[in-house]
């Protein structure tokens, strides 16, 4: 065989194997426990869960009521968890709640929701999963490609009578009754609790016997207002089956005024762009605190640590660079890279070129002739009440092409169009527009 052939294939050899070495490296399933921890999602975890994840490729859980037809962003939390458990080598399962949303998960709140019908849930359900898949991988054929179920699908043949005798006889009253959720609402908290409620953590806890029949799942995930249904969970597998099932726990998100971020609060960030333009889901972590910038950058992007850490660490002014990259990877894992751009352009322009377009909250008039100022803002939703529209405008917090308000009876003509728009600010972070059909 001709020498230089011979040297030439061994090199190709060597190369070839360089090459899966530093893939195998780049693949290389990191540690999601640790990975969890030092971005700062993890609150509570059942003792053995670090050991079990190590053992090789487990199966979690991540249960959603779909009690609206849009996850956000409180709900988000949960969603990275996923996607980081797929990327650290692990199959995630989501639960639709479709059996659970009828009756309503008392964990976390005072009163007793709304239950919806099945149809409603089942539009919920679609809306939901097509979300989701933004964020996590169903559809490929590796073996941790996640997978969507619904507990509806095994709890409406399951008779009343069946689930009393062969779930209701494994936890006791005194055990139910000893959970937090249970117990504040016992106390004078709300309204009481209705039977329904009472017994929705065996109902979970049943949903987490099934996967683990069906899936080998012995992970179940969570907020931590579910630390008592996952616990009901882990000690129905062990009474009813004897085997060691795990969960951990996540950080509940809470706004700047300490309530829990969710539809029910009032103070929902939506995931669906229908409900919330990525413009404004833009700006929600691009106004972020400065307090909350490293929180938010490690929670929801998948900046690695060292990247991280240096944004982090940035001060005073620098701290805008931080809130901008905060701001864009947020809105392009949820959005996609074309929509975090398109907001990330309509921001700089609209802050920093002063000018006013892309992306901007906006509503169209084929005539502004006549127009309310005070409507206008209604309309654009910068304001809840004509009344506080008259208080900001005598603070001098109303802006038309961005000159002060001073006369709360305004009504708008076409010499008030500048390239065909009107730009609308209330304070210095909320700006829309008047479009001209």
């Amino acid at each position: 065989m001709n020498p230089p052939l011979v040297y030439y294939g061994v090199w190709a050899i060597f190369v070839g194997t360089y090459r899966q070495t530093i893939q195998f490296k780049r693949n290389k399933p990191m540690n999601f426990a640790e990975e969890l921890k030092w971005r700062g999602m993890v609150h509570d975890m059942i003792p053995g869960t670090e050991e079990y994840l190590k053992q090789g490729m487990a199966t979690a859980y991540l249960g959603f009521d779909p009690t609206a037809d849009s996850l956000h962003i409180g709900h988000l939390v949960g969603v990275m968890i996923l996607r980081h458990f797929q990327r650290c080598g692990h199959r995630p399962i989501v639960l639709i709640g479709g059996a659970t949303g009828m009756i309503g998960d008392p964990s976390g709140k005072s009163l007793e929701r709304n239950l919806l019908d099945e149809e409603t849930l089942r539009h919920n359900q679609e809306a939901i999963k097509k979300q989701l898949s933004r964020f996590i991988d169903f559809d490929s054929d590796a073996p941790n490609a996640a997978r969507m179920v619904n507990n509806y699908d095994w709890m409406k043949e399951f008779t009343f009578l069946d689930f009393i005798r062969d779930i209701g006889k494994c936890i006791t009253v005194n055990y139910m009754m000893a959970k937090d959720s249970v117990k504040k609402r016992f106390n004078g908290e709300g309204d009481g609790m209705s039977f329904t409620e009472f017994t929705y953590q065996l109902v979970q806890g049943y949903d987490f016997m099934q996967l683990y029949r069906n899936y080998d799942c012995r992970l179940q995930l969570g907020g931590s207002d579910q630390w008592g249904n996952i616990t009901s969970g882990t000690e129905l597998g062990r009474r009813k089956y004897d085997v060691e099932l795990f969960g951990f726990t996540s950080p509940i998100i809470t706004d700047s005024n300490g309530k829990k971020m969710g539809k029910s609060e009032g103070n929902a960030v939506w995931i669906n762009e229908e409900k919330l333009p990525s413009y404004n889901y833009y700006q929600y972590f691009r106004n972020i605190g400065d307090a909350e910038v490293g929180k938010c950058l490690r929670i929801y992007t998948d900046l690695p640590m060292d990247e991280i850490r240096r944004l982090e660490a940035l001060k005073d002014q620098e701290i805008n660079e931080a809130k901008k990259i905060l701001a864009f990877e947020a809105t392009k894992i949820c959005r996609g890279e074309a929509e975090a751009t398109a907001a990330r352009d309509t921001a700089i322009a609209t802050f920093e070129q002063g000018m006013a377009g892309g992306d901007l909250p906006s509503i169209e008039k084929t005539s502004v002739d006549g127009l309310s100022l005070l409507d206008a803002f209604l309309e654009l939703g910068f304001i809840a009440s004509k009344g506080e529209g008259r208080r900001l405008i005598k603070q001098g917090g109303l802006k038309v092409n961005d000159k002060v308000v001073s006369d709360e009876n305004y009504k708008f003509s076409a010499a008030d169009l500048i390239d065909g728009q009107i730009k609308l600010s209330q304070g210095k972070k909320k700006h829309g527009l008047i479009k001209a059909a």
